[in-house]
């Protein structure tokens, strides 16, 4: 069939992939798994200038590989709080599609168009939490860049590590995030529970039991970081854990720019102050009832992110 000289041809969606580095490719990985990322936070973890960052961050936008949106800053407000945050837009949706859609029901239907994920992110009153949780993380790639021997091996979101460790009965958790952290050849694997002081200590403490049931099945006895707002916070739930026979770790520490520092603190030992990478963690039995867990090769060298099915 000859073509119609007078319709114009039919714009390539995929057109400008071509122009996405591999740098910008991890944005929209971080982007599908995580839902939105802050400019500062991209900047932290992946740039060594903020100006070079909006613009790189502006052409993404460009091409529709990310979407954005900002509010407008208040009196008082935090810095960065009038800041672009950063979703996926049509061209990261095509090329990193992710079966996460809605961050606070992951079973809520798919939204229909990118506007709807977008205001679902926008609306969401867990928003400034999800942030935090991803500064967390964004801070830990920020630490590993300005210090070698150091890497963030995983990053899970809460839907990616509650799916994961879901094949345990009884056991569900629901961490905040879930990751695998090296520092001079020490691996530490933990999840994380970012607390903002919203809930009463009872609460956070009840989360413990569905990580107690996981190691006691067969899984990984990660330590649990109970991330905190402030020293007083951290004094109550330590005084709280006091003598509690846990078959996990359970660390707290203070919200901190360098989440790998000297900061943290195991329950039972408020005193003394540990980094990241010396809190005790094992990744269990390597066996079927242990899916996702995280294995080191034979020759000792790189570690595999193991998790079949998913």
């Amino acid at each position: 069939m000859a073509s119609n000289p007078s319709r114009p041809p039919l714009a390539d969606p995929l057109r400008d992939a071509r122009r996405l580095t591999a740098r910008d490719r991890q944005i929209l990985t971080w982007l599908a798994e995580h839902y939105v990322l802050s400019t500062e936070q991209l900047t932290r973890a992946l740039f060594t200038s903020h100006r070079y960052a909006q613009r790189r961050l502006a052409l993404l936008h460009r091409i529709g590989a990310t979407s954005r949106f900002a509010f407008a800053r208040t009196p008082g407000s935090r810095p960065g709080a009038g800041s672009y945050r950063h979703t996926l837009g049509p061209l990261g949706v095509l090329l990193y599609p992710t079966p996460y859609t809605d961050p606070d029901n992951p079973a809520a239907r798919p939204p229909k168009t990118l506007l709807e994920r977008r205001a679902r992110i926008m609306r969401s009153p867990h928003l400034a939490h999800l942030l935090g949780v991803n500064s967390f993380f964004t801070d830990l790639h920020a630490t590993a860049r300005r210090r070698p021997g150091r890497r963030l091996l995983r990053w899970w979101s809460e839907q990616h590590a509650t799916n994961a460790f879901a094949a345990y009965p009884g056991a569900r958790i629901r961490p905040d995030g879930h990751g695998v952290w090296t520092c001079d050849g020490a691996t530490v694997g933990f999840f994380l529970e970012h607390d903002q002081a919203s809930e009463p200590l009872a609460r956070v403490l009840a989360k413990l039991a569905g990580y107690e049931r996981l190691a006691e099945r067969g899984g990984p006895r990660y330590p649990v970081l109970l991330w905190l707002p402030s020293r007083r916070r951290e004094t109550h739930l330590q005084q709280a854990l006091a003598g509690a026979r846990l078959p996990m770790p359970v660390a707290t520490a203070v919200h901190n720019p360098d989440p790998a520092a000297a900061i943290w603190s195991l329950a039972g030992t408020p005193g003394t102050r540990r980094r990241l990478h010396q809190l005790p963690s094992d990744h269990g039995p390597d066996s079927a009832l242990n899916p996702a867990r995280f294995v080191e090769d034979p020759d000792n060298t790189t570690m595999i992110d193991y998790m079949p099915g998913v």
